[in-house]
């Protein structure tokens, strides 16, 4: 048997989220699997290193799938390419560790959210960016605030609130804020995230860029352990994940 590691691309704006869905057939990982299982002719579940939600992307996402199958790495990776829709690609196959877990094995992750900050939207972007218009926002600001969040928090106030997690502590290790020309992005490095931890974070941080409060309070917003008290919950569209550290 071999564990088969794939680096995948995909735009998830026509897509339900990574997670099968009962309800649904487009979601990423079921569109994978139904083509996997059409090529080694078995029945297979990919273990993914983030449950993407509905509309967020991937540059980097990572995927493990077990078979017995002896079919060259060139030519699944070919394979896959040549019947997946255009929207997903395998950039990578790889065969890993028999230990080697896509999720668990995961030292870091990280998350970029895009900002399009200007009075004029961009037609050919509007599926990877979320369009602020209303103001120039103070990325200085946004910064201060970042660096409060740096760190083994308790993140129950950047949860959303109809998931059940066991922990709500998480470690993040780094916030990146960077402007270029009309563009910031929001470079969010953790051990692991809450559902819409990122995008809720984004959402605050836009918040306290426009001026609605000072960087400060999300000391307050911490230790409030309360979704009600940060700000709102940024656009999917903005987000991606960039890559996942092992």
């Amino acid at each position: 048997m071999r564990n088969i590691k794939l680096t995948l691309q995909y735009d998830g704006t026509d897509y339900f989220g990574w997670q099968r869905q009962k309800n649904t057939h487009q979601t990423i990982a079921e569109i994978i699997e139904n083509v996997l299982n059409k090529i080694l002719q078995g029945k297979f579940k990919l273990i993914a290193a983030g449950r993407t939600d509905t509309g967020v992307h991937a540059k980097g996402q990572v995927a493990n799938f077990i078979t017995g199958s002896k079919m060259s790495l060139t030519r699944l990776r070919q394979s896959l390419n040549a019947l997946l829709p255009k929207d997903i690609r395998v950039i990578k196959v790889e065969q890993a560790p028999a230990d080697f877990h896509s999720r668990y094995s995961a030292k870091a992750k990280t998350y970029r959210y895009t900002i399009l900050n200007s009075y004029s939207s961009d037609v050919f972007l509007r599926r990877y960016v979320c369009h602020y218009p209303l103001s120039r926002l103070d990325v200085q600001a946004m910064r201060k605030a970042g660096t409060i969040l740096v760190g083994n928090h308790d993140f129950l106030s950047f949860k959303r609130t109809d998931k059940k997690t066991r922990s709500t502590v998480r470690d993040l290790k780094e916030i990146k804020i960077t402007k270029k020309g009309k563009f910031i992005y929001i470079d969010v490095t953790a051990n692991s995230f809450l559902y819409h931890m990122v995008r809720n974070i984004a959402g605050t941080l836009i918040e306290i860029g426009k001026g609605s409060f000072p960087p400060e309070n999300l000391k307050n917003i911490l230790k409030a352990k309360d979704r009600r008290t940060a700000g709102p919950t940024a656009p999917a569209c903005g987000l991606c994940l960039m890559k996942v550290k092992y």
